[in-house]
C-alpha cells in the first residue's frame, strides 16, 4: 500500500525542511530496525545500520524518483547497509522477530500449534526459525511480516523473483519440520 503522505513530507525535505524527515522515521523505523537485526543479528549493529541507513536515505532523498514505494527504496539502503557492514566482517547472520507469530499461519504444521499461548508460539517459532538460512528468514520477516511483494523484496535485495519464490518455498519446508519436529 502506498503512503500518498510520504510524498507530501519528501517534498518538504527536498524544499528544505530538514525536520520533515522525522515522520518518515517514525514510519519507517521498527521495520527498517528489524530487517538490519535480520542481517547483523545483534542489537548494536542493527541499531548502527539502521542509523547509518537512514542517514543515507536523507543524504539522497533528492534522488528518490517515487517509481517504487518508499518504504521499498528505504529498505534496500537499509539491506545494502547490512550486507555491507557483514562484508566487512565476513559473516551473515540471522535474528528473529517476536511479532512474526502475528502474521504467518502454521495450520498445515500441526493443530497443537494454535492451542499454545502466544508466549509458547514466539518461542517454538524462534527455534525454528533461528535453524534458517541468513537470507530466508529476512525474506520471510519481508514477505509474510512486512507484507511486501514479491516484486518489492527483489528490489530491497537484488534477488531474483524466481529465487524469492524459491527460497521462500523451501524456508516454509523448513519451518514446518522444524515445528513438526518441536511439536
Amino acid at each position: 500500500m502506498r503512503h500518498p503522505e510520504d510524498q507530501v513530507y519528501i517534498d518538504k525535505i527536498n524544499e528544505g525542511d530538514s525536520s520533515a524527515y522525522r515522520y518518515l522515521v517514525n514510519r519507517y523505523k521498527d521495520m527498517a530496525f528489524t530487517i538490519a537485526l535480520r542481517i547483523m543479528r545483534n542489537t548494536e549493529d542493527a541499531e548502527e545500520v539502521a542509523q547509518d541507513g537512514f542517514v543515507k536515505a536523507y543524504q539522497q532523498i533528492h534522488r528518490f524518483e517515487g517509481k517504487s514505494k518508499f518504504s521499498t527504496w528505504l529498505y534496500t539502503i537499509i539491506y545494502r547497509t547490512a550486507i555491507t557492514k557483514l562484508n566487512r566482517r565476513g559473516v551473515l547472520l540471522f535474528s528473529v522477530d517476536e511479532n512474526l507469530t502475528d502474521h504467518f499461519t502454521y495450520d498445515e504444521t500441526a493443530p497443537q500449534i494454535e492451542a499454545m499461548h502466544a508466549q509458547e508460539q514466539t518461542k517454538l517459532i524462534k527455534n525454528a526459525i533461528i535453524r534458517l538460512p541468513e537470507i530466508d528468514g529476512l525474506l520471510i520477516t519481508l514477505f509474510y511480516l512486512n507484507e511486501n511483494t514479491v516484486k518489492e523484496i527483489e528490489e530491497i535485495t537484488g534477488l531474483t523473483a524466481s529465487n524469492i519464490k524459491v527460497k521462500l518455498f523451501r524456508a516454509r519446508k523448513i519451518l514446518e519440520a522444524e515445528l513438526r519436529f518441536l511439536l
